[in-house]
């Protein structure tokens, strides 16, 4: 029987080809009944300001960046003495704390202007007698994300602003938003090597202790869930997937973020439905690099069910979204980098989790200014042209991967040159076992496996195109070796329960 598409096809066939930005501002069209959560963030500015300066609050910390930094200008054209707007816009001009990669030198430019707009009105007189010690810390804090970024690497920046929101509060005790900002800098700081998830528990411990104290903070179950955001702890962070939403129902990425939760533990129809919702929301307000990213998350989700109507709907839905996107554009929690994520997974995984190989053979990539999203165009193709034995076709993705590689490596995007590693890994893996080399075959599959188990999948993505342990299961069912398969389809379903095509091959494999 035939699946028909279901809300997510009427989402992306109709409302990215007709929805435009709400009333002019990419404020949702529900703006009149907004709701954000509840965020109280006292200042020294003037007290005309304070629910304007609250609700720009609430946004950042749903990751609503565009409309957080209008919001944080109309607090300064209300009050132009207000340091602590000018430190709101240089957060959020940081944009997402969890996004793996390098953020540009326009964007970083833009921030640091904000960030020294924010130190020289602390230091004025007149107004800095009014600004208290207590922002200037925000302030001393948010310039350390700028900090000489022509020559510091951004890991050593991201990890002095985390040492400086403990500084903060340590000495502020009492300031219940120093700990929430905290906390989601020490998630942010952490290795993607690090398996005692240490940094993530500890924010996880203080974020849950405050969300006892105040269930309708926005930031506090976002965080949760971005601190258990890993396999052995996301069941931790259930009970804020299941509450963030309804906290925040006019922020795109509160609808969105439940999700990474439901794909951690293979709650497939509940992710289904949160991108659902934030597509919706996000398509109102022109947020289409968001769009995007939830669309990716769906597409996973449809796949693992089976449901490939649906799944087709997203892939047929893509061009109207793609004719939108402006990746240079700041609306929502997902950057730019992400909606071009999400256009060349979103056909590679249509391709490769239904076996289709010659559809992954006739990928074609496109170049952007994030390497890593193209490599992974590159990655689908060399699997297909493996599988259909266009061996040289196979030879020159390869090629492409290892360039790719290379040039993330060059340019300090260490994270990223080492998931392409691992795909070309892979690759050069099938095409040794199309050539007959099964020892180099094996060889290269097993050591793909091993170093993509010693980091973390980034948020922008609900998995990898192929996780490399499933493809050695794969193998070596190619190679009549079924209980060693079983064991690695075993080890994959334990980082990512419910997945189909692990499941499946367990099932062959003789479970």
């Amino acid at each position: 029987m035939m699946h028909m598409p279901t809300t997510t096809a009427v989402l992306l066939l109709t409302l990215a080809a007709s929805t435009a930005h709400a009333q002019g501002r990419g404020q949702p069209a529900s703006a009149p009944t907004e709701a954000l959560g509840s965020v109280h963030f006292a200042t020294s500015c003037s007290p005309a300001v304070t629910t304007r300066f609250d609700r720009a609050i609430a946004l950042l910390h749903s990751f609503e960046f565009g409309e957080s930094i209008r919001t944080f200008n109309d607090v300064l054209g209300a009050d132009s003495t207000c340091a602590m707007a000018h430190w709101g816009i240089a957060l959020s001009r940081w944009g997402n704390p969890m996004a793996a990669g390098n953020r540009s030198t326009a964007q970083l430019r833009q921030g640091k202007q904000s960030a020294d707009a924010a130190a020289r009105r602390a230091s004025i007189e007149g107004s800095g007698d009014r600004t208290s010690e207590r922002e200037r810390g925000y302030i001393r804090a948010v310039g350390r994300l700028y900090d000489d970024f022509e020559h510091k690497d951004q890991h050593t920046r991201v990890v002095a602003y985390e040492r400086a929101m403990s500084d903060l509060v340590t000495r502020v005790p009492a300031d219940t938003e120093a700990k929430i900002f905290y906390a989601i800098s020490l998630v942010a700081s952490a290795p993607p090597t690090d398996k005692t998830y240490a940094n993530q528990l500890k924010a996880g411990a203080i974020l849950e202790a405050l969300w006892a104290k105040q269930p309708n903070h926005p930031g506090l179950v976002h965080y949760i869930i971005h601190a258990y955001d890993y396999p052995p702890l996301a069941a931790r962070a259930r009970a804020a997937a299941e509450r963030y939403a309804a906290i925040a129902p006019s922020a795109a990425h509160a609808q969105h973020m439940p999700s990474h939760t439901f794909t951690r533990v293979g709650m497939w129809r509940e992710s289904i439905d949160a991108n659902n919702r934030s597509m919706k929301v996000a398509l109102a307000a022109g947020s289409i690099a968001e769009a995007l990213h939830a669309a990716d998350y769906a597409m996973y989700a449809n796949l693992q069910l089976g449901r490939e109507a649906d799944a087709r709907a997203i892939l047929d839905g893509v061009p109207a979204l793609a004719a939108r996107f402006d990746p240079t554009a700041i609306t929502g929690a997902a950057p730019g980098s992400a909606g071009v994520f999400a256009l060349a997974a979103i056909p590679a995984r249509w391709a490769l989790e239904r076996d289709a190989w010659a559809e992954a053979d006739a990928l074609e990539p496109k170049a952007t200014a994030f390497p890593y999203a193209e490599a992974m165009t590159y990655f689908a193709r060399a699997r297909g042209a493996s599988h259909t034995a266009d061996l040289a076709r196979a030879r020159s993705a390869i090629d492409s991967l290892s360039s790719i590689q290379q040039r993330l490596s060059v340019s300090g995007e260490g994270y990223w040159a080492e998931q392409v590693a691992i795909q070309q890994l892979a690759a050069q893996g099938w095409l040794a076992l199309a050539e007959h080399r099964q020892d180099d075959a094996l060889a290269q599959m097993r050591e793909a496996a091993t170093r993509e188990d010693a980091t973390e999948k980034s948020a922008v993505t609900p998995g990898p195109l192929s996780p490399a342990r499933e493809q050695l299961g794969d193998m070596l069912m190619e190679l009549g070796r079924g209980a060693e398969a079983r064991a690695e389809y075993k080890a994959v379903l334990e980082k990512e329960p419910g997945r189909r095509r692990a499941v499946r091959g367990l099932g062959g494999a003789g479970l």
